[in-house]
């Protein structure tokens, strides 16, 4: 195993905690989970509604992705936290799902939480593989 490489990356969100925003190691990428805030206002108010947030998230991803060389064609794996699941599931889907051709959707796990923090409704992170 290769010393892990711990990503930072200039055009990606401020971190809202202690954390880099990507972990690599062997080609596996670790993305942490992306908050919806803005990348270049990180006291911009949240996006009204699980839609706008969900598409926040997903575009702060790919910035991840991007900083890194990698494109959504190398998510393995996703995991989706959601703090109104009944409510928020299936426009969250909707939304998660325009981002991926319908025969390479990543494998995922989604699950309700009391909480998330800066008062998000959602959070998603990823699990990538760099091409050999």
């Amino acid at each position: 195993m290769t010393s892990p490489a711990f990503h930072m990356i200039d055009r990606a969100p401020q971190p809202v905690a202690p954390f880099s925003h990507a972990v690599e190691v062997d080609g596996w990428i670790f993305l942490t989970g992306q908050m919806p805030t803005d990348p270049t206002d990180p006291l911009a108010p949240l996006g009204e509604g699980i839609e706008a947030q969900t598409r926040r998230v997903m575009d702060n991803l790919v910035l991840v992705l991007e900083g890194l060389g990698l494109g959504l064609e190398h998510v393995i794996s996703a995991r989706a936290f959601l703090t109104e699941f009944e409510r928020d599931y299936t426009i969250m889907n909707d939304v998660y799902r325009s981002y991926f051709p319908a025969d390479r959707l990543p494998a995922r796990t989604c699950v309700g939480v009391t909480a998330l923090a800066v008062q998000a409704l959602v959070e998603i992170d990823f699990i990538a593989k760099r091409p050999a």
